[in-house]
């Protein structure tokens, strides 16, 4: 009883950890980080896609699936395997975008389908800078 209360515990905490990992992001400096990310992404009432899919709206929708944009197979094959766009997902994925979705799909047990690269070569390496685009982002969530 008392080692898998242990375990409970850890699990709980763990899972916190996570969910609080976000916590001070700042949309106004979030703002200006996304200035890099205008490059290839658009985002707003009127964005269209551009060398990347559009980004209004992107927390919370399944990767891979705004229309009118041809996603990598890596990025499409991630979508198939139920990836969604939440805080910790587009935080990780930030870092190194073709890893994350590799890892991604070799969890979900698609390793042979975790190959190639996204379209995304650009990888923001500051923590906190991906926690303020975030931030930014959800400023343009389309569940409001």
């Amino acid at each position: 009883m008392l080692k898998s209360g242990l375990i409970a515990a850890v699990v709980i905490a763990t899972s916190a950890g996570a969910a609080f990992a976000l916590d001070g992001g700042d949309a106004a400096k979030g703002e200006q980080v996304f200035k890099q990310c205008m490059t290839c992404h658009r985002i707003g009432p009127d964005a269209k896609n551009a060398v990347g899919p559009v980004l209004t709206g992107v927390v919370g929708r399944p990767t891979g699936t705004y229309p009118g944009f041809a996603y990598s197979e890596l990025n499409k094959h991630a979508g198939e395997a139920g990836l969604v766009w939440t805080d910790d997902n587009i935080f990780e994925y930030l870092a190194d975008p073709s890893a994350f979705l590799k890892k991604y799909l070799t969890e979900k047990g698609k390793a042979d389908q975790a190959t190639g690269s996204t379209k995304m070569v650009f990888k923001l390496a500051n923590e906190q800078q991906r926690k303020d685009v975030i931030a930014y982002l959800k400023t343009f969530s389309e569940k409001k």
